[in-house]
């Protein structure tokens, strides 16, 4: 039997090649050895070739591709890593980034000159420069076909305008943030998402000063996304700010919560506070939850509250109160008073037409109008009925004489 000598397929390999800007793409390897990290490869770009450099490889680079942005997005067909690229090759790419600086200044004037609302954040050549691209950001939409066209026949290539986004264009510059490190969009943060003013609020930073928790972007920083499952979480934990407690020494409010310490701050009725760690704050409830609306209408009578004071109006503030929504009020004091009941000398109200005195319910509320009252007219009242009343009603009482 003649052995097979036919030569096996190499096998394909899966990289993440990184180009100027951050930006991101995947390609295939169809070599027997995967490439080393920053090995610098030519790679099958849109209608050419373009220079990168490698990122990652095997099973990180499988990871990054079902959990970043650019890898959700890639198709499913991915184009071919060439070869990896000589020194006069990059040699040749870096003359491109030197001149990618005099393009964005020609860029610049071309857009002043024809009172355009963007600002042209970055360009890049492709390394073949069969394609020129020029990154941009505005406010609202922008026309820029004649632009386009202009460009074109300024550098004799194609040129693709690529709105991004304020986010977008901080990682592509990349810089150092307050923090004095390397920008997380820039440096390792998978995808770029919106943060909202609440991530803030659940952090306790004041935001008041947004430009405080903002990044370079003029955005909210971006590290407030990822710190806020920690947040949310170790909250969990505590019992919640402005409940109210009932301890072995009595009944006592939480007043702050200390996530990093692990510290809970109480007061108790007589305004005296005292700090204990959450272990022992567990051990002094026993297990028992934090009281909640319900159990304060059960607990009512032990409070000594006199029935008249319990009106609904101060139900609803009690109920309201241990969930911290309204007022700081201080435990032991005096409840509102009620709300005082209406004179009987004050004029009376226009009740609703279901809720008008039926028959022979009491006195009738005369009407009044433009005409006056029908009082004194012969056939004022409904037909078939008495004077001035409803049908069968008795008839209203005679003025006294004199007046």
């Amino acid at each position: 039997m003649t052995p097979d000598t036919t030569a096996a397929p190499p096998s394909t390999h899966l990289i993440e090649v990184t180009f100027k800007g951050n930006r991101r793409e995947f390609f295939t390897w169809a070599f027997p050895d995967p490439p080393a990290l920053r090995t610098p490869v030519i790679v099958d770009a849109d209608r050419g070739e373009d220079l990168g450099v490698v990122n990652a490889t095997g099973e990180l680079a499988a990871i990054r591709k079902a959990g970043t942005t650019h890898g959700r997005a890639s198709p499913s067909q991915l184009r071919p890593a060439l070869r990896a690229a000589t020194a006069d090759e990059i040699a040749k790419g870096a003359s491109l980034r030197a001149d990618e600086d005099n393009v964005r200044r020609r860029a610049i004037e071309k857009v002043r000159a024809q009172g355009l609302e963007m600002k042209v954040s970055d360009t890049e050549w492709q390394w073949d420069r069969k394609k020129l691209t020029i990154y941009f950001t505005a406010e609202k939409r922008v026309d820029f076909r004649q632009l386009v066209r202009q460009l074109e026949s300024l550098f004799g290539t194609r040129v693709q305008m690529w709105h991004i986004g304020v986010r977008d264009e901080a990682k592509r510059l990349d810089g150092i943030g307050r923090c004095a490190r390397q920008f997380c969009s820039a440096s390792w943060l998978p995808e770029l998402r919106p943060v909202k003013s609440s991530t803030a609020k659940d952090q306790r930073l004041s935001t008041l000063n947004p430009s405080q928790i903002s990044g370079s972007c003029g955005r909210l920083m971006c590290c407030l996304r990822y710190e806020h499952e920690f947040y949310v979480q170790q909250r969990k934990r505590f019992p919640k700010e402005g409940k109210i407690v009932v301890l072995a020494g009595g009944e006592e409010k939480i007043v702050s919560n200390d996530i990093f310490r692990e510290q809970v701050t109480l007061r108790n009725a007589a305004g005296d506070m005292r700090t204990v760690p959450l272990a022992q704050l567990n051990r002094e409830l026993g297990g028992a939850p934090v009281m909640t609306a319900a159990d304060l209408e059960e607990t009512e009578d032990d409070l000594d509250f006199d029935e008249e004071t319990t009106s609904e109006s101060y139900r609803a503030d009690t109920r309201v109160y241990p969930e911290g929504a309204t007022g700081d009020r201080r435990l032991g004091t005096n409840p509102p008073s009620p709300r005082p009941p209406q004179q009987q000398n004050s004029p009376p109200q226009q009740a609703p037409q279901s809720q008008q005195p039926s028959e022979g319910s009491g006195r009738r509320r005369r009407r009044r109008g433009r005409r006056g009252g029908r009082r004194g007219r012969e056939g004022g009242g409904p037909a078939g009925g008495t004077p001035g009343g409803a049908p069968g009603a008795p008839p209203p009482p005679t003025p006294p004489a004199g007046t």
